[in-house]
């Protein structure tokens, strides 16, 4: 174990963390090319006619690094980014606001679930969730950053969730896409709807702000680490049914969120 005491440890660390960074930045480069993937070819093209090799080579690096970021995560203190209890309290209250005003703004412009989609879907999703939610197309327009990124930034709150290159965002029971929707896409924007329906905007907000702070990436967040794995386990077998509520029921009760 490094100690910052020690002059030859604090040599390590520095190259520890200057190679960290560079594996930051080709983890991004791995996760443009799996998006431009994504948006191209659906996972059944992929699992079908994908050179096998590659592919089985791919998914085992995936998985070992998934785990090996993920034991990290969990040794890592719950400083909250080093802001004081009032300052998390805050965070809390700004974004619980955000989200409740982006779900003001766009459920009146929101287009209901299309019959094919429902159709699509019910093996996944209660009939209540599927006929309530509402989808928004932004067409390429965009979502801008929310206006408190800035004062974020200014107390030293880095890798904030890029809203412009996210293919959507859920607002409780809006998902707004800032392009086309996308089966897989709309999987995950109705998890998170299940995860707001169960666990009310304030108590979602809460676990998402401190879980952030706690792991300063929002891809670590457990409510968004659920929501891909269950998108996961949707493209990977459509036709295999299981219930998205059962599953957010379990991970509550557990605590994981």
């Amino acid at each position: 174990m490094y100690s910052w005491n020690d002059p030859d440890d604090r040599v390590a660390i520095v190259q520890m963390n200057a190679e960290l960074r560079h594996a930051q930045l080709d983890l991004l480069s791995a996760q443009c090319a799996t998006d431009r993937l994504r948006l191209r070819f659906s996972v059944g093209d992929l699992a079908r006619y994908g050179e096998k090799d590659v592919l089985r080579k791919t998914i085992g690096t995936a998985v070992a690094l998934h785990d090996y970021y993920v034991s990290i995560q969990n040794e890592m203190p719950a400083d909250d980014a080093n802001l004081s209890a009032s300052q998390v309290v805050e965070a809390v209250q700004r974004v619980s606001g955000y989200l409740r005003n982006q779900r003001e703004q766009h459920f009146s412009s929101g287009a209901p679930l299309s019959t094919r989609q429902r159709e699509t879907l019910q093996s996944f999703f209660s009939p209540a969730l599927l006929e309530h939610v509402r989808t928004v197309e932004l067409h390429g327009r965009r979502l801008p950053p929310p206006p408190f990124y800035l004062e974020a930034r200014s107390l030293g709150i880095e890798n904030l969730p890029e809203l412009t290159h996210m293919a959507s965002l859920t607002f409780v029971d809006v998902i707004v896409f800032n392009d086309l929707i996308i089966e897989r896409t709309l999987f995950h924007g109705l998890v998170h709807a299940v995860q707001f329906h169960l666990l009310g905007l304030e108590r979602y907000t809460e676990l998402f702000v401190r879980a952030f702070l706690r792991t300063r990436a929002h891809f670590s967040v457990p409510l968004e680490t659920h929501a891909f794995a269950l998108e996961s386990k949707f493209a990977v077998s459509p036709a295999k049914p299981f219930s998205v509520e059962e599953q957010v029921r379990l991970w509550i009760r557990e605590g994981r969120y």
